[in-house]
């Protein structure tokens, strides 16, 4: 039997988000990866106040945003804007 190491069938890469909401309560990372669900991805609040947190990613493009305090917010340093399925504005982050 052969086993292909060069073609792993789920490329996957994990990315670090860092979100700026000092006064926040909860924040969360939620995007087509997670089906938007505020509890897949709970982000921690670093000593600089800033919250990070990462998630693994396919190759592709993704929409994502940060759920702080439950409102939707775009990530300052994504790569575009876009529209969520709700016609929501959110972030576009390219995976290669």
């Amino acid at each position: 039997m052969s086993i292909n190491r060069y073609g792993a069938p789920q490329n996957l890469r994990t990315l670090n988000f860092i979100c700026n909401a000092p006064q926040a309560q909860s924040v969360s990372l939620v995007g087509d990866f997670n089906q938007w669900d505020p509890l897949a991805h709970p982000m921690k609040q670093m000593p600089d106040q800033a919250w990070l947190g990462s998630a693994a990613l396919k190759h592709g493009h993704h929409r994502y945003a940060f759920l702080v305090d439950g409102q939707l917010t775009l990530d300052p340093r994504a790569q575009g804007i876009t529209r969520n399925d709700k016609g929501e504005r959110v972030s576009l982050m390219p995976v290669s």
